[in-house]
């Protein structure tokens, strides 16, 4: 049984004081309260009540009785001296001298506090640990470290190291075995041979069946959108999405399912039956789903870039080829009709005033007199040109791309079937006639006659109802049936992306308002998130409330306009911010940031990594996704050198080396089972919580202000996860966004893969409530184009201070409760007004969205893009936008009035902009594209990147706070005021090309020690 998951440094420093405490565990854990000193006083002699005292806050910091009371830090010894008044701290060597007394004050202590025993409460312990491991599936290292703090709350005092890690060990490994007998038991014969047959490669075949389905679609055609919905079909067919998994925790089976889809068919092979086709079952359950969604994001980039995108590209292509003989033929017709005007009209002596008739009398005469400038087959020539070349006057500007698109039916033709046969469609009642019209396309394919009765003539919008209905090839009687297709999915596609038509089958493109909490579920819920959120049940007495402030918020800020050199309104009343000055950089500050920056230690990447897994253990988060096996040796090299190999996008080669660690099987099969998005999560999360508690980070922020911000990459390869966009890739090739989020102590929070370049405001609220770790922040930065009304309101409801920044001022509108009231020079900038009514009808459905969100039952992304139809949202979504348009005046009205509050938002985004400039250096191979053609590959790589960013950050900020800290001491003139403004980016110290150093030196002092500034030079 494996309990080998604790490092020796891990396993000493269990129950054991591992160097002095911090000033704040100090005072949470040492200071005596009136009842700790009731329990102290009755000892008589100093050293007695010293220690005395040393074994009750010990046992409440650690969760054990020290062997030996003596054998404390001096700084947990003089924080309770000073408390007890006791002059000499060292008085409790006495302590120890009677050991009868110790005892005796160990079983008063045991009374007094009712501490338990451990084997009273182990069974308890038991059934706790595996309820989590059941439903979490986390590692051996994380289940231990929450079984520390389970004994501690209760007050157990705790065993030894060896009979908690077997504990552990053994429950996890029971509720894995558990976990596959449950699924094992769900399967006949049948489906246990079907499954069975997944991991055999068929005859004349290199892969084996189960690699073959589980890769996904990567062109963006036709043919590829066949194959990916014969796919879909395929995984269905083999009946397991059928089966009710249920009772499995959705992240067990998430879990497994990864590994399953990740690991290869020769060691899946090797499991016993239960595992491997649990495994397999898993696997086939998730891939059910994610076949659909494959399809259909290779759906909607197919139709929104080769069809619509590329029907407008040729469409104006063609039209600037015609441009010249367009030209010349209006200029012909003006010329003509210049003298038709001049010659038929009276004339007028602008002199005298005297009026005279035509110049000419009968139609021959003008002719002649046309005639003399362009000649009558000319101007024939000319209008037949322009009548062929331009469209009719009953157009519109869609028409000719439309045209174009009907010529490109051979792309759909081959899916079009599949399509309906394959995705379980539903719809809104809005969707519904298109959704009807969808399944109605395959009856008539091929038909050379369709009549007007077999369509819905109520979707022929625009041109599509002369492309449709008056297409000059048409019978009487017919319709144009190819046209009607593309006008069908045109509607279809825009849809889809506002889930009025969805995918039963499909988790991505599914129903968001089945998702949504109701009934008793919502009923259930809804106390909890009232409370969690700050929101009450109605409305009245809270927008009342809000109205208030804006009220008063208005009129307080319009008293200080006179004095505001940073407002001004135009003639139009709209409101205008001058520049922001940059803020001046002393002398103080620039020798401050050059002396720290010269004192920074040189190290190669890896070196980087591997201490910082040394001070925050974070590389224990790498649990292997096959469940129990023991640890490799050496595990942390060897995951020190993948997030090289990915973080710096460089591959294997230049990390392999001499040494088992380093080598190319063991880098990839770490890499297969250990590395994926979840252990990158909990790894950052240690990286977090250790930034935090450096003093030169607390220094920059308290962690409630963070920003979220994309930095973008190209894909050149072929992927249905990337979208063209010409401002960030000029090329034709696609490219995706990393939207991370950034807090003000400069530690990556998290983040999230989408494709393309879309409006981050879609994703804001998803990655805030999915962030790895740290503290919750309260405000919110983002950049210009990352808002919306409903935005504001989704955000406020969940309790964030949104500050986005507005670069387009002047066109935002303001907004006003009180039509009536005057709030002087933003009077008339006020025009728009908010209705409280709406949003109180709205209030109950209101707060069951955010509910919904704040649970995790929906994706917020889902939601906003459901709460808007059309670009213009619903009668729901236009409540929530009402709502937060209270929120986006008052930050506007913030932004007016406080320099500083724009400065603070100024500031948080050019960290976000350094850290992406940090990102781009680490992440220097292949040009810094990503390479990765599937969403998982994807968000793989970049979370080693997010990870290897963090480290490399954390690690400047300890060395330059050791570095501030030594200047202090060398009597270099240190400003306060200074010291906030260093920036953790700087990377000149850190060697990321080549190859690279994986050997860690001994840290006797716990770091490096630092350069002598003035000898860089020398170096």
């Amino acid at each position: 049984m494996p309990v080998e998951f604790l490092t020796d440094e891990q396993a000493a420093a269990y129950a054991a004081y591992s160097g002095a405490p911090s000033r704040a565990e100090l005072e949470r854990f040492f200071f005596l309260d009136d009842a700790d000193r009731e329990l102290i006083e009755g000892k008589r002699r100093a050293h007695n009540r010293l220690g005395f005292a040393v074994q009750l806050t010990t046992v409440r910091y650690l969760g054990v009785f020290p062997d030996d009371p003596a054998d404390v830090p001096a700084e947990v010894a003089d924080y309770l001296a000073e408390q007890l008044g006791i002059a000499d701290a060292s008085v409790l060597k006495a302590y120890g001298e009677r050991e009868n007394t110790r005892l005796a004050h160990v079983r008063e202590l045991r009374r007094g506090l009712e501490y338990t025993e451990f084997a009273e409460r182990e069974a308890e312990l038991r059934s706790w640990v595996d309820a989590r491991a059941w439903t979490t599936g986390e590692g051996p290292k994380a289940l231990f470290d929450a079984a520390v703090s389970w004994l501690r709350e209760r007050r157990v005092l705790l065993p030894g190291v060896t009979t908690l890690t077997r504990l552990v060990a053994s429950v996890r490994e029971a509720a894995n075995h558990r976990l596959w007998e449950t699924l094992y038991g769900l399967l006949n014969v049948g489906q246990r041979a079907v499954l069975d047959s997944l991991l055999t490669v068929p005859p004349g075949e290199r892969v084996s069946e189960l690699d073959r389905l589980r890769r996904g679609p990567v062109r963006i055609s036709g043919p590829q959108m066949k194959w990916a919905l014969q796919r879909a079909r395929e995984i269905a067919e083999l009946g397991m999405g059928e089966l009710d998994v249920s009772a499995i925790p959705p992240r067990r089976l998430a879990e497994l399912s990864r590994y399953g889809v990740d690991g290869k068919a020769s060691l899946l092979r090797r499991h016993g039956d239960s595992r491997r086709l649990a495994t397999l079952l898993a696997t086939t359950v998730y891939l059910t789903s994610r076949a659909v969604d494959d399809a259909l994001d290779l759906l909607e980039v197919l139709i929104a870039t080769k069809l619509l995108a590329r029907a407008e590209r040729e469409t104006a292509k063609e039209k600037l080829k015609t441009l010249p003989q367009v030209e010349r033929a209006s200029a012909k017709l003006a010329t003509a009709f210049q003298v038709v005007l001049e010659t038929t009209s009276e004339q007028v002596d602008v002199g005298t005033g005297e009026v005279t008739g035509p110049k000419v009398e009968t139609v021959a005469a003008m002719w002649e007199q046309i005639e003399a400038v362009v000649p009558r087959e000319e101007l024939a020539a000319a209008i037949a040109a322009l009548f062929e070349l331009t469209p009719p006057l009953d157009s519109d500007a869609d028409e000719a791309w439309r045209a174009m698109l009907v010529s490109r039916f051979g792309t759909v033709r081959p899916f079009l079937k599949l399509l309906v046969e394959v995705v379980d469609f539903g719809a809104t009642p809005e969707g519904m006639p298109v959704l009807k019209a969808l399944k109605s396309l395959p009856g008539m394919m091929g038909r050379k006659k369709v009549g007007p009765a077999e369509i819905d003539t109520g979707l022929l919008v625009g041109s599509w109802r002369r492309l449709v209905l008056s297409a000059p090839h048409l019978e009487p009687g017919t319709v144009d049936w190819k046209a009607y297709t593309f006008c069908v999915l045109e509607s279809f596609h825009r849809m889809l992306r506002s889930k009025q038509v969805f995918a039963r089958n499909s988790s991505k493109w599914g129903d968001p308002r089945a998702k949504l909490l109701d009934g008793a579920a919502w009923e259930q819920a809804k106390p909890t998130v009232l409370a969690s959120l700050g929101l009450p049940e109605h409305a009245d007495e809270h927008l009342q409330a809000r109205a208030a402030l804006l009220d008063g918020t208005y009129r307080e800020v319009a008293t200080r306009v006179p004095e505001n050199s940073q407002v001004v309104f135009d003639d139009d009343g709209r409101l205008h911010f001058a520049a922001l000055e940059p803020e001046p950089e002393p002398a103080s500050l620039l020798d401050l940031r050059a002396a720290v920056g010269a004192m920074l230690p040189r190290v190669d990447l890896p070196e980087v990594l591997l201490e910082v897994f040394s001070w925050t253990g974070a590389d224990q988060a790498f649990t292997s996704v096959t469940g129990g096996e023991a640890r490799l040796r050496d595990l942390h090299v060897t995951i020190a050198a993948l997030l090289v190999a990915h973080g710096c996008n460089v591959g294997y080669t230049p990390v392999i080396g001499g040494v088992d660690a380093l080598k190319y099987g063991r880098l990839s099969h770490v890499d297969q089972t250990y590395l994926r998005l979840a252990t990158y999560r909990a790894a950052n999360a240690a990286l977090i919580d250790y930034q935090a508690s450096i003093p030169l980070a607390q220094a920059w922020g308290g962690g409630l202000v963070a920003s979220v911000d994309g930095m973008r990459f190209v894909v050149p390869v072929p992927s249905v996860y990337a979208r063209p966009n010409p401002r960030y890739w000029p090329t034709r090739r696609g490219g995706a966004t990393w939207l991370n989020m950034l807090n003000d102590q400069a530690a990556g929070l998290g983040g999230k893969v989408v494709a393309g370049t879309p409006r981050d405001s879609l994703y804001v609220l998803d990655v805030l409530y999915d962030r790895d770790g740290g503290r919750r922040p309260e405000m919110i930065v983002t950049d210009t184009a990352s808002y919306s009304d409903i935005v504001f309101g989704l955000l406020t409801l969940a309790g964030y201070t949104y500050a986005p920044q507005l670069a387009d001022l002047p066109d935002q509108k303001m907004w006003r409760i009180d039509r009536t009231a005057d709030y002087g020079a933003f009077t008339d900038a006020a025009r728009g007004r908010i209705d409280l009514a709406r949003v109180e009808r709205h209030w109950e459905d209101i707060l069951r969205i955010i509910g919904s969100i704040h649970t995790g039952a929906v994706r917020a992304y889902d939601v906003i893009r459901m709460l808007s139809r059309d670009g213009r949202p619903t009668p729901l979504g236009g409540a929530i936008a009402h709502y937060g348009r209270i929120s986006k005046t008052l930050h506007i009205l913030r932004l007016a009035d406080e320099p500083g509050y724009r400065r603070q938002i100024k500031v948080q985004a050019n960290l976000q902009e350094g850290r992406h400039a940090l990102a781009r250096k680490i992440f220097h191979g292949k040009n810094g594209q990503l390479y990765q053609r599937y969403q998982d590959g994807m968000e793989d790589q970049i979370g080693a990147l997010g990870l290897v960013l963090n480290a490399v950050v954390l690690f400047n900020t300890r060395y330059m706070d050791a570095a501030v800290t030594q200047l202090r001491t060398d009597g270099f003139d240190v400003r306060d005021e200074d010291v906030a403004r260093l920036s953790p980016f700087t990377r000149h110290h850190i060697n990321m090309l080549g190859r690279y150093s994986f050997q860690l030196p001994d840290l006797p002092g716990g770091l490096r020690p630092l350069r002598d500034p003035d000898a860089v030079e020398e170096g």
